[in-house]
């Protein structure tokens, strides 16, 4: 846990708003690793990165970016114009950030006071959470049901009472499931008319490949609520390395005021020049989400007779329970030179969040995983430890 106080330094206090919150867990960077280990190749699943990476055109683009460096990044006004084509979206209502992390702050600083009311899912992306308890905000979050579904029915009892906030990942980060048009409808239409709905699409692009996957925008415009949809370029389009992200607003007002609290020149010109080479490499993008949707399906296969469950999964990675804790899990496969992420939020510390890469980086983390859980067995042995 964060403290920003010390009995030995006490000329400073921070708000006690964030004064016991967790730092986000952002993962391990395979350099630390590499170093810690003494392991030459590191498989990187922690991240959920696109092991295809960027469409190619992008390395032309970037060539001119020497000459312009030196300068502050002009408006986005090129790429507003490319990616509202792309979505078929109002020009007006595109708010990029840097990354969707930041677009997370922005809704929270734009939307919430302290005391206000949030409604969100667990497991969840942490900073739906941390961002809005930073601002003072009474978080609710909704566990997901036993087979690894969003509760409707426990999320439609949560906003039926004062709720400044619905936010949730569709396909759930980092469970994978979905939420269909039908429930998506259902739920919203149980949300306080003032209730702001935020939608994190960050991996729209994979989940399409189910015909069931709604188009968010499409229930949102049905209704009068005001609300955000967010996209992001780091996980299908290859662009995480650069941080930019997009949100799509439902009216004038919604937009001012993510942009009221939003940093100068918050996203760089090589992010910008990157984005837009992207958008012209989109049978490259889909060509990518593809290989890596059928390769889920092989990790899954593999994974079944091992682990204990896997969740559903419409997007680029599998989160799956153990019989062991996941941190000690964890640590096991980086002795390996593999990384995935322990799910570390209160219920789910026994499962792990493995994203999908290439199939020989997959197949070294299967094997790992099954050293691993053969070694751990032997040691229950040995110790008489009870296995869950």
């Amino acid at each position: 846990m964060s403290s920003c106080s010390s009995e030995h330094t006490p000329l400073f206090r921070c708000r006690p708003e964030i004064e016991s919150l967790p730092v986000y867990n952002a993962g391990l960077a395979a350099d630390i690793v590499r170093e810690r280990y003494g392991i030459d190749r590191i498989v990187k699943l922690g991240s959920n990165e696109n092991p295809h990476g960027p469409p190619p055109g992008i390395s032309v683009a970037l060539s001119t970016l020497l000459d312009r460096i030196a300068l502050y990044p002009e408006s986005e006004s090129r790429l507003r114009e490319a990616l509202a084509a792309f979505l078929d979206q109002d020009p007006a209502s595109l708010v990029f950030g840097n990354g969707s992390e930041q677009l997370i702050r922005m809704i929270m600083q734009g939307a919430v006071s302290p005391g206000d009311r949030v409604v969100t899912v667990l497991p969840s992306f942490g900073l739906h959470i941390l961002n809005a308890e930073v601002m003072g905000a009474r978080v609710e979050a909704i566990p997901v049901t036993q087979d690894a579904q969003f509760d409707l029915s426990a999320l439609i009892e949560a906003v039926s009472r004062p709720t400044r906030m619905l936010i949730l990942s569709n396909p759930s980060n980092p469970v994978g499931c979905m939420m269909t048009a039908g429930a998506l409808a259902e739920l919203i239409a149980a949300c306080p008319e003032d209730c702001l709905l935020v939608i994190d699409e960050a991996y729209r692009e994979y989940a399409q490949h189910d015909p069931t996957y709604p188009d968010a925008r499409t229930v949102l415009r049905a209704q009068s609520r005001p609300w955000i949809v967010l996209g992001t370029f780091s996980k299908a389009w290859g662009l995480a390395g650069l941080r930019i992200g997009y949100a799509m607003t439902s009216r004038p007002d919604v937009t001012q005021a993510l942009e009221a609290v939003r940093d100068p020149f918050n996203t760089n010109i090589a992010a910008q020049i990157a984005a837009i080479a992207a958008l012209k490499g989109q049978d490259h993008m889909r060509d990518s989400v593809a290989r890596t949707v059928a390769e889920r399906e092989r990790v899954r296969a593999a994974l079944a007779p091992v682990v204990a469950e896997i969740a559903p999964s419409c997007a680029n990675f599998l989160f799956f329970r153990l019989s062991y804790d996941a941190d000690r899990v964890a640590e096991h496969l980086l002795t390996q030179g593999v990384i995935v992420k322990p799910w570390k939020e209160s219920g789910f510390r026994n499962r792990i969040r493995v994203s999908i890469g290439l199939p020989e980086d997959n197949d070294r983390f299967l094997a790992a995983l099954k050293n691993t859980l053969i070694a751990l067995a032997a040691t229950a042995r040995d110790t008489g430890e009870i296995v869950a």
